[in-house]
C-alpha cells in the first residue's frame, strides 16, 4: 500500500467513524471542503502515525497543507 493509499482508506475510515460524508477525494481537494472537520483531521493525522509512523508535523512544519494533494505530499516527503 502506497502513502497516497494508507492516506485515503484513513480518511474514509475517519468519516466513517465520525459519521461524516467525504468529498470525492481528489489532490485538488481543499482539506477543509472534505467533509471532515478538524477534529476529524486531528485524529486523521494521529492515525496516521500509528499506521504509517511518520509525523512530519514534528519536524517543524510551520504550514498545514491546503490540498489533499499537498497533504499527501507533506506525508511523502517526510517517508524514510
Amino acid at each position: 500500500m502506497t502513502i497516497k493509499e494508507a492516506i485515503l482508506a484513513q480518511m474514509q475510515l475517519v468519516a466513517e467513524r465520525q459519521k461524516k460524508t467525504l468529498a470525492p477525494l481528489t489532490d485538488d481537494l481543499k482539506l477543509l471542503e472534505s467533509g471532515l472537520d478538524s477534529l476529524c483531521l486531528a485524529i486523521l493525522v494521529a492515525a496516521l502515525d500509528d499506521t504509517l509512523d511518520i509525523d512530519p508535523f514534528s519536524a517543524g512544519t510551520s504550514k498545514f497543507p491546503v490540498t489533499l494533494g499537498e497533504f499527501v505530499q507533506l506525508y511523502e516527503s517526510h517517508a524514510g
